[in-house]
C-alpha cells in the first residue's frame, strides 16, 4: 500500500464500491426528496428518503416481499415484480402526501428496460412525479411477463400481474 504525505486514501465505503460521493452529493444539494430504488437477485426495495442535518429520514418504502399480501407468489426478482414494487410504493407515498422525488440509483448499472426502470414505471403509472425519458422504460409486454410465458409452459404470469395490479390499484384508490 502507497504510504507518504502525497497518499490520500479513500473514503471506506467508495474504497467497498458502495458509495459514489460525487453523486451523493449532487442529489444532496438539490434538497429534493429521492427515490431510492435498491435490487437484488431476489427482490427490489424502493424508498423515498429526505436529506435532513442530522441524516436521511426514510419518508416511505416498499420492497417486493410484501406483493404476496396481494397475492402475488411468483418471483419476486423479476420485471414484473419490479413494476408492480413501484406502483405499490407510488400509490403508498401519495398516500402519505408526497407527490414528488428523483430518482437515485446509487451504483446500479442503468441499462434501457433494466428492473430498476421497470420499478421506475410502476412509480410513475401510480401518479407520483419523477423526471425522466419515456425511452428507458421496458416494453409493456415485457412488464407484462409475456415473454416468459411464450417458452414457459404453464406460466399464467401475465394473468397474475393483472389481478395483483388491479388488487393493489383497489386497495388505495
Amino acid at each position: 500500500m502507497a504510504t507518504g504525505p502525497r497518499y490520500k486514501l479513500a473514503f471506506r465505503r467508495r474504497r467497498e464500491g458502495r458509495t459514489d460521493y460525487h453523486l451523493r452529493l449532487r442529489l444532496l444539494l438539490s434538497k429534493e426528496d429521492r427515490v431510492v430504488v435498491r435490487k437484488s437477485s431476489k427482490h427490489m426495495q424502493v424508498q423515498l428518503v429526505a436529506p435532513t442535518p442530522e441524516g436521511d429520514v426514510t419518508l416511505s418504502s416498499a420492497i417486493s416481499t410484501e406483493l404476496k399480501k396481494y397475492g402475488y407468489d411468483a418471483s419476486t426478482g423479476n420485471t414484473t415484480a419490479a413494476y408492480l414494487t413501484g406502483l405499490l410504493f407510488g400509490y403508498r407515498a401519495q398516500a402519505n402526501g408526497y407527490e414528488y422525488g428523483i430518482l437515485d440509483l446509487g451504483l446500479q448499472v442503468a441499462s434501457p428496460g433494466s428492473r430498476v426502470y421497470a420499478t421506475l414505471k410502476g412509480i410513475v403509472d401510480a401518479g407520483f412525479e419523477i423526471p425522466h425519458d419515456p425511452s428507458i422504460l421496458p416494453s409493456d409486454e415485457r412488464i407484462r411477463g409475456e415473454h416468459v410465458a411464450e417458452y414457459m409452459e404453464g406460466s399464467n404470469l401475465p394473468e397474475l400481474f393483472d389481478a395483483v395490479k388491479e388488487k393493489i390499484s383497489a386497495d388505495f384508490n
